[in-house]
């Protein structure tokens, strides 16, 4: 190993060691795993934020005996009350579970009827708020692999449709965002595909692209995909999108799924015309399936998966603090929030971020949170400025 390497990595691997607290299990190596690609740092040095044992933030949506519930996706409507929740019965794929809270997610109901041909979901169900160029609101359910279909309501979810194919192609985790534009009506969805879906017929995993597909009214209609990244030596794929604070500028952050490098990140700045080459993100970004919301005081909330190659938290329900210029610039961030710890390898966290006009962060996801049983779904709730006096006294 270059005496260079492990003159970043030492005060970094110190810094971790530091960060774990009493409340979590010593469960992963803090070394960086072997064969990386990455030139980047392996691991970060900004503070850890550990609420995992804060049992009193908790709500459980959902948990069944025996049964693997997971991958949510929640929904704040307009009046900032009322709140929708889909997920699968399995691993990523099973039949789809969708409830409601009024309250901001303290309470829900019990699992809502539903169309039949949800029973038939073989990926991760995601929901988006759409408007069209009338003014017309409704919310869309998007289901991927091959063909990707979608459902509809437009009555706030109280009646939904079937879902039905949205076009002659398909993909993995689809439409994890939905990006609206300045044109009424238009919005811009995200999916990735590994090469076994995108055109239909039985294929074997070749090589991750990330896509864009185009509605023009108001999310009835999607246009044939347009591939916007890719790397030979990295598979990037779950793209989370989000828009800079004076909305000229898209980012887009993205998972690498050969564990190699960190977490990338592309940008657009004429609509998503063209985009930016894959750039990558340092270690306090790098995780799976990024969500991000902005804060009452601008900042950003990502909540993630973290995969990050040399953390305490590795394998568990995490988010970052910081500012955008930070996504843009490449710097750490403010802080890291360890969320829940998760029993089981790293499966979990799909999550679902809402902020409420107070401030307060409503985030939602699955995972083993209880050791030997199988996933279920629960929400944790915050303000930040709670996590910044943590943050103050370490």
């Amino acid at each position: 190993m270059h005496l260079r390497f492990l003159a970043i990595l030492f005060p970094l691997l110190l810094t971790s060691v530091l960060a774990q607290t009493g409340l979590q299990k010593v469960d992963v190596t803090l070394v960086p795993p072997k064969n990386l690609k990455t030139k980047l740092a392996p691991g970060y040095t900004i503070p850890t934020v550990d609420i995992s044992g804060e049992k009193e933030r908790r709500v459980i949506v959902d948990r069944e005996k025996g049964q693997y519930l997971g991958h949510p996706t929640t929904l704040l409507l307009e009046d900032n009350k009322t709140m929708l929740i889909v997920y699968p019965k399995g691993h990523g794929r099973g039949p789809i579970v969708y409830k409601r809270s009024n309250d901001t997610g303290l309470t829900w109901s019990e699992r809502l009827p539903t169309p039949k041909s949800w029973e038939t979901s073989v990926e991760v169900p995601t929901l988006h708020r759409v408007v069209d160029a009338s003014g017309k609101k409704r919310i869309i359910m998007f289901s991927g692999l091959y063909p990707i279909r979608m459902a509809i309501t437009e009555d706030d979810g109280a009646k939904w449709s079937e879902l039905a194919p949205i076009g002659n192609f398909g993909g993995i985790v689809t439409m994890g965002t939905v990006i609206d534009f300045k044109t009424p009506g238009h919005y811009l969805a995200f999916f990735h595909d590994d090469g076994r879906f995108i055109r239909g017929a039985p294929a074997k995993a070749w090589r991750f692209w990330v896509y864009t597909t185009l509605s023009k009214d108001g999310g009835l209609t999607w246009s044939a995909p347009t591939p916007i990244a890719m790397l030979p030596d990295a598979n990037l794929c779950e793209p989370g999108a989000l828009r800079s604070p004076d909305g000229k500028q898209i980012a887009v952050l993205l998972r690498e799924n050969s564990r190699k490098y960190n977490s990338f990140v592309i940008f657009s700045n004429d609509e998503g015309q063209t985009w930016s080459e894959p750039k990558e993100l340092p270690a306090a970004l790098t995780g799976d399936r990024h969500v991000a919301k902005y804060t009452p005081d601008g900042r950003l909330f990502i909540s993630f998966r973290d995969t990050t190659h040399v953390s305490p938290t590795k394998g568990d329900w995490v988010g970052w603090v910081g500012k955008y210029e930070d996504i843009v610039n490449g710097t750490e961030g403010q802080y890291r929030v360890r969320i829940m710890d998760n029993t089981k390898g790293a499966d979990c966290t799909y999550p679902g971020i809402e902020v409420l006009p107070d401030g307060t962060i409503v985030t939602t996801t699955y995972g083993h949170w209880t050791a030997g049983e199988p996933a279920y779904v629960v929400s944790v709730r915050f303000k930040l400025g709670e996590l910044d006096a943590k943050v103050a006294k370490q």
